[in-house]
């Protein structure tokens, strides 16, 4: 049995429990209809299915216990970190993807450039051991190909697109570096020390997108969406500090959200993004500064 028909099968079967708990018999029913879509064999034994549950609490930290009282199986412990979920994604992409039969008639994909994923594991694998990385990078707004050589410390997602923070030793500064900018990369044998003041993660905490704090304290904004707009942003929020405000003169569809961070360039685009259904109530300066940005917006129709 391959290595992807059992993490197919950990899905299904937590799938399976996450909706309701259920019996061996109802699980086995499951992983037969999942069989025959997927062109697959899920099939298990009682021993199999064992080792499965151990397998997923170690996996995935989901603890899946009998209830002998109902002669169910069930969920008594769902972490559903960031981590186990993306996976979860993948996986069930990579799936459809997998099918026998032609699926270009029934699936579209977004349409963009690839962007870096190869350096993924590469990058990965000199941040866990240390080591200094080389790569040449071109800038979107200048037309010359420059050697790096940093100390990465992380990789981050934002917008579909990958970056890793890094220390770059020619400039002696930390900065972060488009994974679909990069090319010739080099995983050297030079050993490095992770700062003792900076925490990788911590850096970009209060922050929207990539762009670090830069020094600035993070304040507390106020944002107002309009015309159902607010629907989307509770179910995608802004930030991890993203607060619901109760305004009793909201009407249907609004709401009013409270975060708690520093007003970069990429949190600036992205209320410009939602343009007519937000309104910055807080701070007054930021408000000013969207306002600024989009009459400078109008001026380009006139």
């Amino acid at each position: 049995m391959s290595k992807q028909e059992t993490l197919a099968r950990h899905r299904i079967i937590i799938q399976k429990l996450r909706s309701k708990p259920s019996s061996f018999e109802e699980i086995l029913e499951k992983l037969e209809s999942e069989s025959e879509l997927h062109e697959m064999n899920f099939q298990i034994s009682k021993r199999t299915f064992q080792r499965d549950l151990k397998e997923i609490d170690a996996l995935y930290g989901i603890a899946i216990d009998f209830d002998r009282s109902r002669k169910v199986y069930k969920i008594t412990e769902d972490h559903q970190d960031e981590y186990s979920e993306r996976m979860f994604e993948a996986l069930d992409i990579f799936q459809v993807l997998n099918l026998n039969q032609s699926i270009s008639e029934f699936i579209q994909f977004e349409t963009r450039e690839p962007d870096g994923t190869q350096h993924l594991s590469g990058i990965i694998y000199a941040i866990q051991n240390r080591l200094q990385i080389q790569f040449r990078y071109k800038k979107f707004y200048e037309e010359d190909v420059e050697l790096r050589t940093v100390e990465p410390y992380l990789l981050k997602e934002f917008r579909k697109r990958w970056y890793v923070f890094a220390y770059d030793l020619h400039r002696k500064e930390f900065r972060t570096f488009g994974l679909d900018r990069l090319y010739a990369l080099d995983i050297t044998q030079i050993k490095f020390q992770f700062p003792q003041d900076i925490q990788p993660k911590e850096h970009f905490k209060n922050c929207f997108g990539i762009i670090g704090p830069n020094g600035q304290k993070p304040q507390e904004i106020i944002l107002k969406f309009t015309h159902n707009q607010g629907n989307y942003i509770r179910t995608m929020p802004l930030h991890r500090s993203q607060e619901i405000l109760k305004d009793e003169n909201e009407k249907p569809g609004e709401m009013t959200v409270k975060l708690k961070l520093v007003p970069t360039y990429d949190f600036l685009t992205e209320i410009l993004y939602h343009s007519e259904f937000v309104q910055v109530l807080e701070p007054k300066s930021l408000a000013d500064e969207i306002k600024n940005k989009l009459k400078s917006a109008v001026k380009l129709y006139k």
